[in-house]
């Protein structure tokens, strides 16, 4: 870690100093003594601490470690002419109102999201607490089916119990008309808020909230429609923000992704990588060429084959994606999912080393622009 110039200038600001070392520190830059003194007393209240940075430089240095930055909207100019690369978690805050002239810039610096206080208090005090039941960077990976019948919903799950062994995993359910990953991993019993009750939510949702309230067996976690006669997602943003939260409470997300639509592209742009599950068959890579076409990023896609019927080179042609994994049919899947086991047997089994090369391949992705 770089050494400041100024070590005063790493300290948690007056109030914070019986802050213990592992909370986080969040940056603000800010010269306005009546915002700084609202910030300081919000994350006071929340026991979290804030570093004042009073100069541009200060600012650069920690722009890309600190795990939030707020930033006045005195200095938003001055910052945006700075041009720091881009981040997630820079939230614009002020003393009231924010003039509209500065959202251009703000749009243009990557600002996630604008505070205005004292009214936006309650907002800012969660997103403060929530810093400290958030992993520091989860990766996201999607899985849909190349043909229909193709196993996705299957293979999501199986990630799923793979990442589970080391870290904390969440699969999420947002194919409306697939077998349900709580279904397949043997959660359907077990208690928990589903997608109904998220529907219903607004406003920012605490990393920590959706990790504790989802069904749950140890490292691994499942969101999916619990009562729902006819499933659906919520709005885009609701879903934007529960993958948000998903990815701060979780090493490890899952999205079990529609096969088409808008809502799988939607989803599909919060995602570091995606995976088409895909029929080693002429009809199948066929079938998947349609499916993998309208995804936006091809450079962060990539097949997983199963079965025989076709050799990975011509798969990779056809589609214009790399073969991530193979895998066959492994003997007993179907009984071990009626027993509520989950689909892989065996962590050395076909299901399982295919899982573990998508995982090693999401370990190496960089994280998707917010």
């Amino acid at each position: 870690m770089e050494t400041p110039a100024d070590p005063a200038a790493d300290r948690p600001a007056d109030g914070q100093a019986g802050r213990p070392a592992d909370r986080p520190a969040v940056l603000l830059a800010t010269a306005d003594p009546l915002l700084h003194a609202e910030v300081q007393r919000l994350a006071a209240s929340v026991g979290v601490g804030i570093v004042p940075v009073p100069d541009d430089g200060g600012l650069l240095r920690r722009w890309q470690t600190a795990p939030l930055v707020l930033l006045g909207a005195d200095r938003l100019r001055a910052t945006a002419d700075l041009r720091p690369p881009r981040r997630p978690g820079v939230v614009l805050v002020s003393s009231g109102p924010v003039d509209q002239a500065l959202l251009r810039p703000a749009l243009d610096l990557g600002v996630g999201e604008v505070a205005e206080l004292p009214s936006a208090g309650a907002w800012l005090a969660t997103a403060l607490a929530d810093l400290e039941h958030a992993t520091a960077d989860g990766r996201v990976v999607g899985v849909l089916g190349g043909a229909g019948g193709a196993g996705a919903t299957t293979f999501a799950a199986a990630l799923g119990q793979v990442a589970s062994r080391h870290d904390a995993t969440l699969v999420v359910d947002a194919d409306a008309w697939g077998p349900g990953v709580d279904r397949v991993l043997g959660l359907e019993h077990v208690d928990g808020v589903g997608w109904e009750q998220l529907a219903g939510s607004h406003g920012r949702l605490a990393a920590r909230d959706l990790r504790e309230g989802v069904p749950r067996r140890g490292r691994l976690g499942v969101l999916t429609w619990r009562q729902a006669a006819v499933p659906h997602l919520p709005g885009a943003e609701q879903v934007a923000e529960v993958l948000a939260a998903a990815r701060r409470g979780h090493d490890v997300v899952v999205v079990d992704l529609p096969r088409l639509g808008d809502s799988r592209d939607q989803l599909a742009a919060h995602c570091d990588l995606v995976v088409a599950v895909v029929p080693a068959t002429v009809a199948g890579v066929a079938s998947s060429i349609r499916a993998v076409a309208g995804l936006e990023d091809p450079t962060r896609a990539g097949l997983v084959l199963r079965g025989r019927g076709t050799d990975e080179l011509a798969a990779q042609r056809a589609t214009g994606l790399p073969v991530l994994a193979t895998m066959v049919s492994q003997r007993g899947m179907d009984e071990s999912v009626d027993l509520g086991l989950g689909p892989v047997r065996s962590f050395r089994g076909p299901l399982g080393r295919a899982a573990g090369a998508v995982l090693d391949r999401l370990r190496l992705a960089g994280r998707v622009a917010a």
